[in-house]
């Protein structure tokens, strides 16, 4: 599950791809804007400046902006940057493996279901970029696009 520290990392670079390019913002704005507690965001948003997402510059001109173009930016490798490995159980992942001590991998069928589940997570998020995400629009948008689709198929 999407933490809030990834849901927030996500929110705050999705806000970041939204600048002109060369243009920065301030933390605060963009915790306001989206509802994240700055505090948190300032921890966030250094830890995505140390993977090298973001670029940060201090001082009263200063603020934060994408360090690479959105488009080369996957949604995969930001939540394995806050939220470690996509995988839902460790003997599941690539890049945290590690084997359990209750049970034969080779013949496990939960791992093999697990496995399923990260790699078809792994699929969708390695293969959406931020500007990707960016173009999902508007929540409300997706919310009555899925009452839509229920409703056509009842």
């Amino acid at each position: 599950m999407l933490t809030k520290k990834g849901k927030y990392g996500l929110k705050a670079l999705s806000a970041l791809a939204e600048l002109p390019p060369g243009q920065l913002a301030f933390v605060g704005e963009i915790a306001t804007a989206n509802n994240i507690p700055k505090k948190f965001l300032d921890a966030i948003l250094a830890e995505l400046r140390n993977a090298g997402f973001v670029y940060s510059r201090k001082g009263k001109t200063g603020g934060y902006s994408l360090a690479r173009p959105p488009e080369e930016i996957k949604i995969g490798h930001v939540v394995r940057v806050l939220d470690g490995p996509l995988a839902p159980i460790p003997c599941a992942s690539k890049t945290r493996f590690q084997p359990c001590d209750d049970c034969d991998m080779a013949t496990c069928q939960v791992r093999h279901l697990m496995l399923e589940v990260r790699n078809a997570i792994a699929e969708v998020l390695d293969n959406t970029s931020l500007t990707e995400l960016g173009n999902l629009g508007p929540i409300e948008t997706l919310a009555s696009e899925t009452t839509a689709s229920e409703t056509r198929s009842a």
